[in-house]
């Protein structure tokens, strides 16, 4: 009698660390009231980074319905471009991908700011993104 082959073993999955923080709007910064419109996604190891970005205008304007929309639009347009690199991300397209991270989540007053960042581990950054888009902004 033959013995059953052994059950085949399950692929490894290779995790990589990654940082995230949440793009905010704040249309009135002195009240600190703000609506999450994006998602920006860094892993060092596969030098990748992300940016979700989506304005949901009724939430903004709830909080202050004289926000400048359009303005918050550009502002998102930016960050999305310094996240792709290349001639549209001006004067940090010469910046490595954790380089412009780190200026994308730097602490600023202003209408579009980035939140804390935090860490995860992800086998593919893309989706993680996804995922992290999907759940912390629509």
């Amino acid at each position: 009698m033959t013995e059953p082959l052994p059950a085949a073993l399950p692929a490894v999955v290779e995790l990589h660390d990654y940082e995230y923080a949440v793009i905010r709007a704040v249309p009135r910064v002195e009240r600190g009231e703000c609506v999450n419109v994006g998602v920006l996604l860094y892993c060092r190891k596969s030098a990748h980074l992300g940016a979700r970005t989506h304005l949901d205008q009724a939430r903004l304007l709830a909080l202050d319905p004289v926000a400048d929309v359009q303005g918050v639009r550009r502002a998102l347009q930016g960050i999305e471009a310094v996240c792709l690199g290349g001639p549209q991300a001006g004067p940090a397209a010469a910046d490595s991908p954790g380089q412009r991270f780190r200026w994308l989540t730097a602490p600023r007053s202003a209408v579009v700011q980035p939140g804390p960042v935090h860490t995860g581990l992800t086998a593919d950054p893309e989706a993680e993104l996804r995922r992290l888009f999907d759940q912390l902004v629509l």
